[in-house]
């Protein structure tokens, strides 16, 4: 197949894959058997194309082909499969052949082959440890309680690697062009969000959201990037995407294994093989450490949990990191906790802060509270950006985003900068059958009021500290923005010119219906 592979033909390819799941496994654990199966067939098919490369190149040269493929970003092994004779010792070759996609697909008949996809899938982490340690730890191709019984396990596996056969899943760079297999993992990635509902909020954040809080966070070339609640790595690709190039370094925290998997994957599928993500709890053993002390980034990015119950509150007095000296969340609500270590690990007098929020965060006292005024007195807090309900799988509720920049503080080159912008954006988005979202055009709106830092009439508002203050550091968007349209005077002489007119017609209506019951009457005692 010479020509390039349309990004739609890809898509729906690997979309249609999923029907040999639908309606018999959950798609918050059908989602993880083709994504993974997407990743090998990608991986394969990389070396597959550079293999044919070599053998062009070096014709019967295999060492000079075998130097070249241990070179590659990832190394596919051969697996030998051996029986020992328990009496002799001896043993006996049962089968060999490389770990990779299209192995499987001839042994797609093969009695075992849920084992066999376990085994090759081990063998391809094994080889490449320093990449893939762990990412497939969490999937079993194997599992009866997951995908059936052997015969019906056995049907749908086959089905499985028979879809990703297709000409339209051919991932050959020669191909495919670079970001488009990136681009059908994030495509799929949103459409098991859509099926999931709420059980996909451990691992999405819709696309637009994930494009206003990267372009709010504003990351620059040499920055590095971090969102310590990464689930599958959506918005720190979109904040790649907004510095363009290849000047930046990602880093990510997820609790997730599975989701931490996905975010690993996504970022090979995006090129972004330095990518630093790891598995951990972002509150209570954060990894993203240097020296034994926290790491600081140019950029922080998240869509942390909403209201996080039980999050760790009882450790965080004694916090080695000392992230939440503004004080202690309370132990029912994670929000401040995730806005603190946010915060803490921005840059001193440089790091910017996008963070995705419920709106109880802008107006809950006690602990809260006091948290909020004291990062709104040390002037970190640069804006409140409310949005509409129901942009989310995981809930209808509207929510916000905070921006927070540390170049504010005192003695940072913005520290003359005493006020919070408001944008009131709830009432502008493009209404969908299970979810609303935001269109190219709302987002233009957002950023250009955001930069422009101007009054706008019922959209925007710049409040001074006093202003604040005086509200009592509540930061509820409607105390800043006033959206109140005043209703037209009623003519009340014209109401009732109106209401008499309809008396009339009534009137008229009733000795009609008056006429008509008589003559039936009539008509019933004849």
């Amino acid at each position: 197949m010479g020509d390039k592979i349309d990004q739609a033909d890809v898509n729906n390819a690997a979309w249609a894959a999923c029907d040999t799941f639908r309606g018999v496994v959950d798609p918050a654990q059908y989602k993880d058997y083709i994504l993974v199966m997407l990743f090998l067939k990608y991986i394969s098919d990389i070396w597959l194309d550079h293999y044919e490369t070599y053998q062009k190149q070096y014709g019967d040269d295999d060492v000079r082909i075998r130097r070249k493929l241990a070179r590659e970003r990832f190394i596919l092994p051969v697996i030998r499969m051996t029986e020992i004779d328990d009496e002799s010792g001896e043993v006996t070759l049962l089968d060999e052949f490389p770990a990779n996609y299209y192995s499987l697909y001839e042994r797609r008949s093969a009695a075992n082959i849920g084992e066999l996809i376990n085994i090759v899938l081990e063998h391809i982490e094994e080889s490449n440890k320093n990449k893939l340690a762990g990412v497939f730890r969490n999937i079993d191709f194997n599992s009866e309680a997951n995908l059936g019984k052997t015969r019906d396990r056995n049907r749908r596996l086959k089905q499985l690697l028979e879809d990703f056969h297709k000409p339209q899943l051919n991932m050959k760079p020669s191909l495919v062009p670079e970001d488009v297999i990136g681009n059908t993992y994030i495509y799929l990635i949103e459409r098991f969000a859509s099926d999931s509902g709420k059980k996909a909020g451990e691992f999405f954040t819709p696309l637009k959201v994930t494009e206003l809080v990267a372009r709010l966070a504003g990351p620059k070339p040499g920055d590095r990037i971090c969102d310590p609640a990464c689930g599958s790595g959506g918005l720190l690709i979109q904040a790649a995407r907004e510095v363009g190039g290849r000047d930046f370094a990602l880093f990510g925290q997820e609790s997730n294994g599975s989701t931490w998997a996905l975010c690993r994957m996504n970022m090979f599928l995006h090129s972004f093989d330095s990518a630093r993500i790891e598995w951990c709890d972002t509150l209570n053993s954060p990894l993203l450490v240097e020296e034994d002390r926290l790491m600081k980034f140019n950029c922080v990015v998240a869509n942390p949990p909403f209201s996080l119950d039980k999050w760790g509150a009882e450790n965080a007095e004694n916090d080695k990191y000392n992230r939440f000296w503004r004080g202690v969340p309370p132990k029912s609500k994670g929000d401040w906790a995730f806005i603190s270590h946010m915060v803490e690990t921005a840059l001193e007098k440089e790091g910017r802060v996008a963070v995705v929020v419920p709106h109880g965060v802008l107006f809950r006292g006690a602990a809260e509270g006091r948290i909020r005024r004291g990062m709104i007195e040390e002037n970190l807090l640069d804006a409140v950006i409310g949005l509409p309900g129901n942009l989310f799988p995981t809930t209808n509720i509207p929510v916000a985003i905070l921006v927070f920049d540390r170049s504010r503080e005192k003695g940072g080159p913005k520290e003359d900068c005493k006020d919070v912008f408001f944008i009131d954006a709830s009432r502008e988005y493009v209404s969908g059958k299970n979810r609303n979202t935001l269109s190219d055009a709302h987002l233009e709106k957002i950023i250009r009021t955001y930069r422009e830092r101007k009054e706008v009439e019922k959209y925007a508002h710049v409040a001074g500290f006093d202003e604040i203050r005086e509200n009592d550091f509540n930061l509820n968007i409607p105390r800043y923005v006033d959206t109140f349209e005043e209703e037209e005077p009623i003519d009340i002489d014209e109401v009732q010119k109106e209401i008499d007119a309809l008396e009339k017609e009534l009137a008229e209506v009733r000795k009609q219906m008056a006429i008509k019951l008589r003559q039936i009457n009539r008509n019933a005692e004849v």
